[in-house]
Parts: C-alpha cells; sequence; structure tokens
C-alpha cells in the first residue's frame, strides 16, 4: 500500500470516528438561544450533561419551519427535538409526538394546557419563559388592604391599595409605562382585558370590557401623572418617584440589583376570569419524523429537570417553567423575579394571554389599536361605550386583513379572529 493511499485511508477511517458520535448526537433545532454567546452557553453549560451529547442548532423561524415541512413530507428526517416559541409551534400539532408520557407535575397547568395546542395530546412540553410582573417598594406594603394577600391581589385590591398609598403619602405612588417607549398596550392585551373578559380580541368591545376600562380609570385617579412619560419602571422605582409599578421583567431588574433589600416583585392582579398574565412562553417538542424517539424524550425530560432549567436561565436569561429554588449567585433580580412568576404561573386562577400572533407586518397596528383606546378613555375621557364601538370596528377589519386567526385565550377560529 503506497504512502498516499495510506493517508488517504488513515482521513477517511478519522472522518468516520468524527463523525460516528455526532451522527449520534441527537439534533436540537430551535428558534431561541441564537446569538453566538447564548448558543455557545447552551451547549457547554445546559446541555453538555445530557449523555452522548447534544447537537444544538439555532435558526431563523424560516429556515427552522422549511426544514421541519421538509422532513414531514419526506417521512423521515434528522430533527430530534424542536425548540420554539409558542407561536412557532402553535401550527405543528399534527407533526407532533403526544408527549402526555412526560411527568409536568412541576409546571403550571395553565402552561401546560398551551402545550397542548388545542388537542387533547401534549403536543409540547413548556421550556422557558419571560413575562411582566408588579414591584412594590417595601415602605408600600404597609398600605396594602387589611387581609390581602400581595401575591393573590384582585383588581378591586390593588385599586384600595395604591388608594391608601396616594391618601397617606400625599400624593399618588403607582407608576405605569404609558410613555412612547412604555410598554403599556402589553398591559392591556394581556392583562386587564382577559382578567375581565377572558378574551383579548373576540370580547374587545364588550360589556365586560367597559368594566375592565372603568376600572382602569379608577386605578388611573391614583396614578402618578407623568406616567405618561415613563418608559423603564425601574429608574422611577430607584427614584421612588413611585413605589409600585408594572413592567417588563428586564425593565425592572436594576432596581433590584441596585437595592435587593427594598424591593418586592409580585404577580399581576386577578380579574373575574382570572389572574392573566401574558408569557413569552418557549416550549420543545417531538417531531413525528424524529430518529430515536427513545432519544428524543429523554432529551426533553432532561430539559425540565430543576438543573438544567437553572442552566437555561443563566444560558438565555429566559425563566424556568417550574417552581425551583434560586442559586445564590443569581443576581437578586432574578430571584426576586422567578419566585413572583412561579406565584403567578402556578396560581389556581392563571389565564395565560399570548402575546399577538398571525398579524405579521402589521403587530404594530394591532397594539396600537389598544393604545389609542387607552388614550381615548382614560387620558381624553371619552365615553368607554363609544370608543370601545369604534376601535373594535378598526381591530375587526386588521384581523380580517391579517387573516390572524385567535390565539389564547380566544378560543381557536377558522380564519380571522372574530370580533363580537
Amino acid at each position: 500500500m503506497t504512502f498516499n493511499r495510506l493517508r488517504s485511508t488513515a482521513l477517511v477511517a478519522g472522518i468516520l470516528l468524527m463523525a460516528g458520535p455526532a451522527l449520534a448526537e441527537p439534533l436540537f433545532w430551535s428558534t431561541q438561544a441564537k446569538p453566538v454567546e447564548e448558543t455557545q452557553r447552551m451547549r457547554e453549560q445546559v446541555l453538555a450533561g445530557f449523555p452522548g451529547g447534544v447537537d444544538y442548532q439555532p435558526s431563523d423561524e424560516g429556515p427552522w419551519i422549511t426544514r421541519i415541512q421538509a422532513e414531514a413530507q419526506a417521512g423521515r428526517g434528522t430533527i430530534a427535538v424542536l425548540g420554539g416559541l409558542h407561536g412557532d409551534l402553535s401550527s405543528l400539532g399534527a407533526n407532533l409526538v403526544d408527549l402526555s408520557g412526560i411527568d409536568v407535575s412541576a409546571v403550571g397547568p395553565a402552561m401546560v394546557e398551551l402545550g397542548r395546542l388545542g388537542t387533547t395530546e401534549q403536543k409540547y412540553i413548556p421550556w422557558m419563559q419571560a413575562t411582566y410582573l408588579m414591584v412594590a417598594n417595601k415602605k408600600a406594603l404597609p398600605y396594602l388592604p387589611a387581609g390581602a394577600d400581595i401575591n393573590a391581589l384582585s383588581y378591586d385590591q390593588f385599586i384600595a391599595w395604591t388608594k391608601a398609598l396616594a391618601e397617606g403619602t400625599g400624593g399618588p405612588k403607582f407608576g405605569f409605562p404609558a410613555g412612547p417607549r412604555g410598554l403599556k398596550h402589553r398591559f392591556f392585551q394581556g392583562f386587564l382585558l382577559p382578567s375581565y373578559t377572558g378574551s383579548t380580541v373576540t370580547e374587545f368591545r364588550s360589556a365586560e370590557a367597559e368594566v375592565a376600562w372603568n376600572k382602569f380609570k379608577e386605578l388611573w385617579a391614583y396614578t402618578n401623572p407623568a406616567s405618561t412619560g415613563y418608559g423603564f419602571m425601574q429608574e422611577q422605582l430607584l427614584t421612588e418617584e413611585v413605589w409600585v409599578a408594572f413592567d417588563h421583567v428586564a425593565r425592572i431588574a436594576d432596581a433590584f440589583n441596585q437595592r435587593p433589600d427594598d424591593f418586592v416583585a409580585f404577580p399581576a392582579p386577578a380579574g373575574p376570569k382570572g389572574r392573566a398574565f401574558m408569557p413569552v412562553l418557549a416550549g420543545i417538542a417531538v417531531p413525528t419524523t424524529a430518529p430515536d424517539k427513545a432519544q428524543a424524550l429523554a432529551l426533553v425530560a432532561f430539559m425540565l429537570k430543576p438543573e438544567t432549567q437553572i442552566a437555561t436561565l443563566r444560558a438565555t436569561n429566559f425563566f424556568p417553567v417550574i417552581a425551583t429554588d434560586m442559586p445564590a449567585d443569581m443576581p437578586p433580580s432574578v430571584r426576586a423575579s422567578a419566585a413572583a412568576i412561579a406565584a403567578m404561573t402556578g396560581a389556581a386562577d392563571a389565564l395565560p394571554a399570548l402575546l399577538p400572533m398571525g398579524l405579521g407586518d402589521k403587530g404594530g397596528q394591532f397594539s396600537q389599536i389598544y393604545t389609542d383606546t387607552f388614550e381615548r378613555i382614560v387620558l381624553n375621557g371619552q365615553p368607554v361605550r363609544a370608543v370601545l364601538d369604534e376601535e373594535a370596528a378598526v381591530l375587526r377589519a386588521l384581523m380580517i386583513e391579517a387573516n390572524a386567526p385567535c390565539w389564547a385565550p380566544d378560543a381557536a377560529s377558522d380564519g380571522p379572529c372574530p370580533v363580537k
């Protein structure tokens, strides 16, 4: 055998040796943790502990769905596990394995239900989440209504609290991100309206929605009027311009990290339909074409282990979907937020209201309707019923134009989500 043939044979053998283990690794095909640093942390800190290793490959949404559809059409594939937001997974139900055999008892039942995608099967398992929370300076706690549980407040109790704060301190102490950079529309879409109507879209102009907006008008009377300029609420919490606030977890982090002993995070209030909240929920699923389903199911179960959930938090800044103790070296904001998120998502009356889906490039127009409704009713004092009737017509036309079906908590629809 010549030297060149020996070298060639050795090269081929080396390639096979390298390729062998890689082929045995389950392919985790995900729309999440796409930045290079997060991808590396997912591989080295989260998935390295899975027996045999994992081939974690992030992808943009377009190529992600194209590959899944191609493998489904071919009837065989290489993808073992899928990772994506609820909206990414929502159209794939027919191509996903039933995961009902995996223990999800540590996950909030409302999120488990979302993973069924409207079927009787567990189409995906909740994986990680982010959301919005309430924050209070501990100075505000003595003003809570008698007998009130800060982790289980109603809107009536919350309004009574803000009233007591305003009267007891000489001015309104609730802060709301109603400025140009504020996420006020998410509060109306995911918290206030679903809590009173059980809906984000269909019941937009209902009598229950009218009650919700009137409740918010009551709350606004005890809200710092400078809120119309507020963006990230951590700033006003730190200056003590406000003592209680609502915002996304990322926009309150500095308050906890700079003064961890001064603040407490807690769930948003509940209305007659439940404790509505807006999770940014990612799930993990197994396609029917997975090459080794037993291995894929083992990986899904691995992602729910407490230590894996904590490692995922470190890698992605998305929070666990299970209640678990936070390590002491976690930033104070993470420890405080995780406890409040667990209380909110695990509540008996939890009502997840998902981020808008299926709107394409019309998402901004959708959110503007809720902002316009707020400004007309609350800031300009226009009649609630007249505003809801007029804005509902705009919303109805937009849903038809976008051909966007309903998303939770609205019931599934054939065609555009209806606005009654």
